[in-house]
């Protein structure tokens, strides 16, 4: 096989559908928008939402609450995900994301107190729990918090 033969699969690829093209394609005169209405006319292009005139359902359902837009996003990583790392490691938001604890956008990490850790790590985040803080100064770590 190479890439000068290479078709889709039968059944894949499907004809477009040519309109408007005399009674013995079936899609002739009306060319399948049925007869009168808005629907028929060139140039109609509904709207997103809407249904007829009746009242749509985004405004249908109640609103309930609010959504603070400067809310603080925090990546959630546990003490006990920590024990992957070597003993005596740095750790910081890179080499959390290196090891795929964290992904995608947030505005920092913080440090959560659950589960055990036995290794001396020097862990850098943006906050720490007061428990995590307790765990990873028993097993010998430090942490520090960065803005």
């Amino acid at each position: 096989m190479e890439l000068s033969n290479l078709k889709p699969k039968k059944g894949a690829r499907h004809a477009k559908k040519r309109l408007g093209r005399g009674p013995g394609s079936g899609h002739g005169k009306t060319a399948g928008r049925g007869e009168k209405g808005q629907k028929s006319r060139s140039g109609y292009s509904g709207k997103r939402g809407f249904e007829g005139g009746q009242m749509p359902l985004h405004r249908r359902i109640p609103k309930r609450g609010f959504t603070n837009i400067f809310k603080t996003d925090y990546a959630v990583v546990n003490v006990s995900d920590l024990e992957r790392f070597d003993n005596g490691a740095t750790i910081d938001e890179t080499a959390l994301r290196a090891a795929g604890l964290v992904k995608g956008q947030h505005d920092g990490v913080k440090i959560l107190g659950d589960g055990e850790l036995s290794k001396k790590l020097t862990v850098t985040a943006t906050k720490f729990s007061k428990s995590a803080k307790e765990i990873i100064e028993k097993a010998g770590g430090t942490c520090q918090e960065t803005e």
